[in-house]
């Protein structure tokens, strides 16, 4: 009698429900695994005989199809081990087929018949729910990651032998209850206070907290660049529970998931090196899994010595960065990856690094100034809303003992800033409720939130002729203006507001 176990198959960050369809065939004993299946989940032939018979069964001694629907979805990875070592069970009739009704299965399978880590099971435990499904057996590794999805029976798995006691009625595993656990405390390396002097970048830090705004920070080298960027998740307002779902699902996908952390609390913090590939950030692959900047999905994407990643590599963030969506397409499909990330970038302003300097000379050449600079495209620094430079700081600042703000107080201005936008944002009269800050702001949201006076209308025509914006770099400086506003508590957006925004634009050097 034919033998059906429901499993999952995560594509993209979605999960397709997958029928592992177990029955017997004429021919000599052996397992044949069809139904576009890769080479670890062929490989699971050997894994599941083994494991089946170290847990006190007898694996029959049959010819055996093993066939995963629907055969236009590639299954890969070994999370088929445990549902397809199940139908073989079901096969031999150890077990009623009734037992496993709305239940999905994952699992890989040891030799001796543990139940070992599989990635993505959050998204199948989703889909698991969407589906209709009431339980899921997952790794006893994994419990607490699925536990996160609500309404789904979450079973812990230990080993092949744990399960079949279940299953057979003769020692129940309980269901895994998720504990509620408080948010830990953000342990960042560096607080604001302790970096002396850049009250200018810190505040230019502080607005594009506030609002998710992209950073660029030209200085000469040892200014801090890099101190204030890694400094900066001190600062950033706490997740929402929706959205610490979203990114958590993205960790699963790529496995990144830190050990015992089922649901990720805190905004993600990635610092690529230079050398990364195109494929490295934006994601790709023959499967395409996601890149660095989907892992700063509702987080910082900070890369540090800007000019020097390839062009390439900078060139494919510019839709991304637009769309905060990455779409990477194949011969055998598109998939669509979330890439919501704020972008904080350092670099010097020329290759020794201390053009415009005021104590140290530059040694290079004009022309070599100019190559450097011209290695970030005219559209890139478009989509940048912040440019700040980051001057020399002096003796008496570095060897003084006077603290500066502390990176509790400036957060606190932040996350006020940030309540105000989801309370505008989540009206029910502004149908924006896909927006979460002011950078995300369309230009329907941008005609609606970031009016201005007449005096703010005159400095805005000024500034159009003077700086030669865009149509992009009009919008950009109003939403930061939008932002300036919010952080001051103000409700119409002020001169001064669009003066300081205006101040961010980037300088002739560039």
């Amino acid at each position: 009698m034919l033998a059906r176990v429901f499993s999952c198959a995560v594509i993209g960050i979605e999960g397709v429900i997958v029928e592992v369809e177990v029955d017997y065939t004429n021919g000599l004993p052996g397992v044949t695994i069809v139904g576009l299946p890769d080479a670890a989940v062929v490989e699971s032939r050997e894994r599941v005989q083994t494991a089946i018979k170290n847990a006190g069964l007898h694996f029959p001694r049959h010819r055996i199809v093993v066939n995963l629907a629907p055969a236009s979805v590639r299954k890969e990875g070994p999370a088929y081990d445990l549902p397809i070592a199940l139908g073989v069970i079901l096969l031999a009739d150890y077990l009623p087929h009734e037992v496993l009704d709305r239940t999905l299965v994952v699992g890989e399978l040891s030799l001796d018949g543990i139940v070992r880590h599989t990635r993505g099971v959050l998204p199948m435990a989703a889909t698991a729910r969407k589906e209709g499904y009431t339980r899921i057996f997952v790794p006893e590794v994994d419990a607490a990651e699925a536990a996160l999805i609500p309404d789904l029976e979450v079973i812990p798995v230990k080993s092949l032998a744990d399960l079949y006691e279940h299953l057979s009625g003769r020692r129940k595993i309980e269901p895994f209850q998720s504990a509620q656990n408080e948010i830990e405390d953000l342990i960042v390396p560096t607080d604001f206070n302790e970096i002396k002097g850049q009250e200018h970048v810190k505040r230019a830090l502080e607005v594009a907290a506030a609002g998710g705004h992209n950073v660029l920070m030209v200085g000469s080298p040892g200014a801090g660049k890099t101190l204030l960027a890694r400094a900066l998740p001190g600062i950033l307002p706490e997740m929402s529970i929706d959205e610490s779902l979203d990114v958590t699902r993205i960790y699963s996908v790529a496995d990144q998931l830190p050990a015992g952390t089922p649901l990720i609390r805190h905004r993600p913090f990635r610092a690529p090196h230079h050398t990364i590939s195109h494929a490295g950030l934006v994601g790709g692959g023959n499967i395409p899994k996601p890149g660095e900047i989907s892992l700063a999905h509702r987080g910082v994407l900070f890369l540090d010595e800007f000019p020097e990643f390839g062009t390439r590599v900078l060139e494919v963030m510019r839709q991304p960065m637009e769309d905060k969506v990455v779409t990477i397409s194949r011969a055998k499909g598109s998939l669509t990856f979330s890439a919501n990330f704020q972008l904080i970038a350092a670099m010097n302003p020329c290759p020794c690094g201390y053009y415009g300097d005021a104590l140290k000379p530059c040694t290079c050449a004009p022309a070599m100034v100019t190559k450097y600079q011209k290695r970030i495209s005219g559209p890139l620094l478009d989509r940048i809303d912040i440019h700040i430079e980051v001057p020399r700081v002096d003796y008496e600042k570095l060897s003084g003992d006077r603290l500066g703000e502390s990176s509790t107080n400036i957060r606190a201005r932040i996350q006020a800033a940030r309540n105000i936008q989801r309370n505008r944002f989540t009206n029910p009269d502004s149908r924006s409720s896909d927006i979460v800050c002011n950078a995300d702001m369309r230009v329907a949201e941008v005609r609606r939130f970031c009016k201005l006076g007449d005096e703010g209308q005159s400095l805005m025509r000024s500034a159009m002729a003077q700086l030669n914006l865009s149509a992009r770099g009009y919008h950009r400086i109003l939403k930061l203006a939008r932002t300036i506003a919010d952080l001051a508590g103000s409700e119409e957006i002020q001169s001064t507001h669009l003066a300081e925004a205006l101040q961010y634009r980037p300088k002739l050097m560039l």
